[in-house]
């Protein structure tokens, strides 16, 4: 078993050298389960008449074949069994998620705030989202993971970056059992990521949508996330905490 560098508040950081996806299938739900997790869904799309029932990753396994050396098996679903966390008896389904670290030249991190529009809004985050499969007959692996961060990037921040770019950093294990993957992205002016923000947003509201995230904030370190007025995500102090102000991104 791996330690984890950091664990605050449940949320558990760790370093990862070696990676291997394991491809199963979704556990069996009662018939009594998938109709309450249906109704969950429900009322999420009347909530948040946006909401998607789009492809995910569910975690069904983590292990550790030496440390530093993850197995991640995993089984295809969609965003409605994230419900089965509000389901009483059933048991709950692990999301996937990738993220950035996206430092600037003045030694910040862009930390995200959900718009109102989103089903988290105020949440604070790093820019990314629910890892979506690869295609049928094709593997999850580390490209995949890349791909989908800077897909996550670009749509929230406008911040273009080649996935071959971004380099695993570290791997979260939330409270709830979610996993994140975390990339560090190479160093951006603070004056373009404020701009290319600003070109998204424009974009985003002629096309007569709501951006992802409804402001970029960019801190020094996890102390002042009490200050910009949201919730944050379990993995975002940890993830501030390591990274904030170290070498390794500075380097980048």
């Amino acid at each position: 078993m791996t330690k984890p560098l950091l664990n605050v508040s449940g949320a558990e950081l760790f370093e990862v050298h070696g990676l291997r996806f394991v491809e199963g299938a979704m556990p069996e739900l009662s018939a009594e389960h998938r109709l309450a997790m249906n109704r969950v869904w429900d009322e999420t799309v009347e909530t948040n008449p946006s909401a998607f029932d789009g492809p995910a990753v569910a975690c069904t396994g983590l292990d550790w074949e030496e440390p530093g050396s993850l197995v991640l098996s995993w089984a295809r679903a969609t965003y409605r069994y994230r419900g089965l966390r509000r389901v009483s008896g059933a048991s709950p389904v692990s999301s996937v998620f990738v993220c950035v670290v996206q430092p600037t030249n003045d030694g910040s991190l862009l930390v995200g705030r959900m718009s109102s529009s989103t089903a988290t809004p105020d949440r604070l985050q790093l820019p990314g989202g629910v890892l979506e499969p690869p295609l049928h007959g094709e593997p999850l692996d580390a490209a995949v993971l890349r791909s989908n961060a800077a897909r996550e990037l670009v749509e929230e921040t406008g911040i273009d970056t080649p996935p071959q770019d971004l380099n695993l950093g570290l791997v979260t294990r939330g409270a709830s059992g979610s996993i994140g993957f975390v990339f560090l992205a190479p160093v951006c002016r603070t004056e373009l990521v404020h701009s290319r923000f600003d070109a998204l947003v424009s974009s985003e509201k002629a096309l007569g949508r709501e951006p992802e995230l409804d402001q970029i904030m960019l801190v020094r370190s996890s102390a002042e996330l009490a200050n910009l007025g949201g919730t944050a995500v379990d993995y975002l102090e940890p993830v501030l905490r390591r990274y904030a102000g170290s070498a390794a991104v500075r380097a980048r």
